[in-house]
């Protein structure tokens, strides 16, 4: 199970990365960020989350505010694999861990 919880932290912090900077490169590049090819490869690796955030979202949720759900949503999935993956390795013992 300690590689299940590895492998959800990881898909979690490459969704996060992707939506964070996705977000920046947003700020950065203004009105012009749908021509920009990094954005659109954010954009596409983050749009899974964003898909499903809102599926779990009800319509009252405006369109704009969905990855910003789905950006917490998986802070949330991250704190709980992390803290998983912390009392798995206190359980078997930290040098099994590494």
């Amino acid at each position: 199970m300690l590689t299940a919880s590895l492998y959800i932290k990881l898909i979690a912090e490459i969704a996060l990365l992707a939506l964070a900077g996705q977000w920046l490169l947003g700020l950065l590049a203004g009105a012009k960020k749908e021509q920009n090819i990094f954005y659109k490869l954010l954009q596409t690796i983050g749009s899974p989350f964003v898909r499903i955030a809102r599926l779990l979202t009800p319509r009252l949720v405006l369109d704009r505010h969905v990855p910003l759900v789905a950006f917490l949503l998986l802070v949330c999935l991250w704190l709980a694999a992390t803290i998983y993956k912390i009392q798995t390795c206190v359980q078997i013992g930290v040098e099994l861990c590494k």
